[in-house]
């Protein structure tokens, strides 16, 4: 028989209604919906950096050099072949108010300590030159021009400082400061930077002054931590492949790094698909969940048509022919959920996008996105038929005797071969788009898999619920409590519905446990286990003269537990082995930008040599490296490999010699590049330090660098804590979010399911008043098999959770996880009572049915 036949048919029984199938159309929608609302809120940030990418960058492109300024030849090749060019700095060092003793008073308090004195704050400065901005405006208040603020007053240069740094310090506008201890002059608060979004994130707030004004005042001499960028504007129609091209063949491809406005926030960008990605993947699972559903739906539906579906065999109809009219009514169906959930998705960005562009600092361009929309359509089409072939495949089991049977209870058996080929190759194409869309092979193939495993261990558990449902039934002490044994009766009797519960209930729970127990230990190893390891401040910028006294004076300071100073040098890793570094480890953070580096002629007390041998005490040959053992794996160095580093613009190559253990874990110094002294103590370098104090140390160390060191740059790890602490917990809300969109497709699986019960329950109920059982009776068996079924998949769930969450903080977090039983024990509270509310209206409909007539209708 002919697909045509086939098709007409299938339009005929879809005539019926749709009735049947809300359940099946929502679990789709409502996945598809989840991912391709995500997906276009990504795609409009990324537009949005695209479209504004010169202005985030500050002009066409950007070349920055690390710990230097650019050489007389490098700055020429780019005044050459720009239109325009700005240099700007970037560097952290201590503000502090330098204001008259009747105003000391009432200054704030400083974040570096409190206590008398002028109120200090650290702060990020960027150096800049006249013609900054190239694009965009520098927003004051009060408004004034750039130029006019930069020139200061009473003699002293001008600065601009960002509003909470003002208020910290306890000035107004016209008020003195010092700048690493160098006088200068607030001149109006920084309300708006162009190119705010490019220096990624700040430990302090921000401030603007002349580069050659901090140069007169010594914070840009040789040694200082910083950087700096040249912001190129490039001749109408330039080809940026082709500038970069020539900048690299002319200056030798090393000591810089390039930009353009193609990714003016290469950071952002990073964060924003990375973030994005994994929502995919939590939507991703919805969807599984929802697919459960949907198989649930299907077979429900097959399983009313059984006696049509033999009346078709008796009348000659083929297994294919039976195959092809059901799979082109619920390929119908899927396609309309599909695009149902699509343009859901496309809408509800559009609405919600201005609001979060009002409030983002990342530029956010509204619109439709056909390929989000395509992607997350292409993700409901391979789940619809992962979830549908198999109760499809069943209904060919389907024979004309079974119309001459009580055997009209549906289809039953395994598939044929060929449809267990195609539902394998349904998995390895969602697998391998899901690797494909989230460009992260590790995080989609582990997430996959974790789902798999879940499904499995959860179809199990079905199996076994009911299997001790039936044994426990026969036990005396059930018998003899009429409610509890019809409730296990009925679970034992019911593997659909049962199935039905435990997955769709139990995938949902899994994913929020895990996710909730991760963003607990996150936070717990932040804001209580990191507090206790890490060192009170992490100074910088301290001068090779000066490092004699400073570890004398902290040493000798009341509550230092414990100081470490380091030589601290920045370099770019260019090449390995001679190849570029950043072809051979592409997705290494170690070979992404600047890397701090030191020198030592023995090992760090703090890291262990785990191979190979440290160089003699008094070496000075050729250039002897030390590497981070874990990250030596990543990028695949062996001993005797070859590192090419630039330092200050100067090609350093060395051999790897040994690798060492890096403990990172708490905040304080550890370097994965190190060096013999002979190759590095000749460049220009400062010192750094950790400090290990208690509490009521803090204030005194702070006050005392501040006075006798106020050049030095002190960062308060306490400070540095919190900003982490906030983005965790802003990631936490969006993950929890995408968790919660889970368990709600969860939650409209368990509807159906007990939807698709009611029949039964209605029976049940029927028989139940009939033997003369009251209502309270049959309602509490009816809730307590609720109860009981969301119990059991709560707690398998909760243990899969942990076990997810224990994989991520063992294998990709490195560090140890602490079961959080609140959470554990609120997520089981979650599954017990979504199962029983699901089932109210059913339980509700069921105890108002009248006896007769649903006995009569059975007949």
């Amino acid at each position: 028989m002919s697909l045509r036949l086939a098709a007409r048919y299938a339009g005929r029984e879809l005539r019926g209604g749709l009735r049947n199938f809300r359940i099946f159309l929502a679990c789709l929608a409502l996945g598809v919906m989840a991912i391709a609302a995500v997906g276009s809120l990504r795609s409009g940030i990324e537009a949005g950096l695209a479209q504004q990418g010169a202005r985030l960058l500050g002009g066409d492109a950007e070349m920055e050099f690390t710990y230097r300024f650019a050489a007389p030849g490098e700055r020429a090749w780019m005044e050459e072949n720009t239109t325009a060019l700005s240099e700007t700095a970037d560097f952290r060092s201590m503000a502090a108010a330098n204001l008259p003793a009747d105003r000391t008073a009432t200054a704030g308090a400083s974040t570096a300590g409190a206590g008398s004195g002028p109120a200090r704050s650290l702060t990020q400065i960027k150096a800049v030159d006249a013609a900054y901005p190239l694009i965009g405006a520098v927003e004051l208040d009060p408004p004034m021009p750039l130029a006019q603020a930069f020139a200061g007053k009473d003699g002293l240069a001008g600065a601009v400082m960002a509003p909470e740094l003002m208020e910290r310090l306890g000035v107004v506008a016209g008020d003195p400061v010092t700048l690493g201890g160098a006088p200068f002059v607030v001149m109006a608060a920084l309300v708006n930077e162009p190119d705010n979004l490019v220096g990624g994130i700040a430990l302090g707030p921000r401030t603007l002054a002349l580069t050659r004004d901090l140069q007169a005042a010594g914070l840009l001499g040789a040694g200082t931590l910083f950087e700096s960028q040249y912001r190129l504007l490039l001749p109408e129609g330039a080809d940026l492949d082709a500038v970069e091209a020539r900048a690299t063949e002319a200056l030798g491809g090393a000591g810089f790094r390039w930009r353009d406005a193609r990714r003016g926030a290469p950071g952002v960008e990073r964060f924003v698909n990375r973030l994005a990605d994994f929502l995919v993947l939590v939507g991703l699972a919805g969807l599984a969940v929802g697919g459960v559903g949907v198989s649930a739906a299907v077979r429900a539906y097959l399983d009313r048509k059984t006696g049509v579906i033999a009346t078709l065999r008796t009348l000659g109809a083929s297994q294919s022919f039976v195959f092809q009219v059901y799979f082109l009514q619920i390929f119908v169906l899927a396609l309309a959920g599909i695009a149902v959930g699509a343009i859901l998705g496309a809408l509800i960005p559009l609405a919600v996008m201005p609001v979060i562009a009002a409030r983002s600092p990342v530029p956010i361009l509204t619109g439709i996105y056909p390929v989000a929309l395509a992607q997350a359509a292409a993700y409901g089409v391979l789940s619809a038929g992962l979830f549908t072939l198999w109760p499809l495949a069943q209904a060919e089991h389907i024979r004309p005797a079974a119309l001459f049977r009580s055997a009209l209870a549906g289809p039953t058996g395994w598939p044929r071969a060929r449809y267990l080929c195609v539902l394998a190759g349904l998995v390895a194409a969602l697998v391998a788009m899901a690797v494909v869309f989230t460009g992260s092979t590790r995080l989609a193939v582990w997430f996959c898999a974790g789902v798999v495993v879940s499904f499995g261990v959860l179809l199990g558990l079905s199996a076994a619920i009911r299997f001790f449902a039936r044994r426990l039934s026969q036990v005396g002490f059930v018998r003899k409590r009429f409610a509890l044994r019809a409730a296990l009766a009925s679970i034992a009797a019911s593997p659909a519905e049962t199935r039905s519960v435990v997955l769709s209930l139990g995938l949902g729970l899994t994913v929020l446990c895990a996710i909730g127990q991760v963003d607990s230990n996150i936070r717990g190893a932040i804001t209580r286990d990191l507090p206790d390891k890490a060192p009170s401040f992490f100074v910088v910028d301290i001068q090779s003269d000066q490092i004699a006294a400073f570890r004398s004076a902290i040493s000798g300071t009341a509550g230092v537990d414990r100081l470490e100073t380091a030589p601290m040098l920045r370099g770019i890793i260019t090449q390995i082995n001679g190849q570029d570094a950043a072809e051979v480890a592409p997705d290494s953070w170690v070979v992404r930008g600047d890397r701090g580096i030191t020198y030592s002629d023995l090992p760090p007390d703090n890291s262990e040599v785990t191979a190979g041998a440290w160089w003699p005490e008094d070496y000075s040959g050729p250039p002897q490296i030390s590497f981070g053992q874990e990250q030596a794996e990543e990028i695949g160095l062996a001993l005797g490999d070859t590192l090419t580093v630039n330092v200050l613009g100067r090609d350093i190559r060395g051999e790897v010699t040994s690798f060492r253990a890096v403990d990172f874990s708490g905040a304080g110094m550890g370097f994965v590049l190190s060096m013999n002294s002979a190759a590095l103590s000749g460049a220009p370098h400062t010192f750094i330090a950790t400090i290990y104090a208690s509490t009521t140390a803090e204030g005194d160390i702070s006050r005392l660098l501040g006075r006798d060191m106020p050049n030095v740059t002190v960062i308060g790890v306490r400070d540095a804590i919190a900003q982490v602490a906030d983005i965790v917990r802003s990631l936490a809300a969006a993950s929890l979010a995408g968790a919660g969109a889970t368990l709600v497709t969860g939650a409209l699986v368990l509807i159906g399911a007990a939807t698709a019960g009611e029949g039964r329950r209605r029976y049940d109920a029927a028989i139940f008043k009939a033997l003369g059982a009251s209502r309270r009776v049959i309602f509490t068996s009816f809730a307590l098999r609720s109860a009981l079924l969301g119990a059991a998949a709560a707690l398998v769930s909760v243990g899969l959770g942990m076990a997810g969450a224990w994989g991520v903080m063992r294998f990709v977090m490195e560090a140890d996880f602490v079961p959080d039983l609140v959470i554990a024990g609120l997520i089981g509270g979650i599954g017990v009572g979504l199962s029983v509310l699901a089932s109210l209206r059913v339980i509700s409909v069921a105890l108002r049915s009248a006896p007769a007539r649903v006995l009569r209708a059975d007949d």
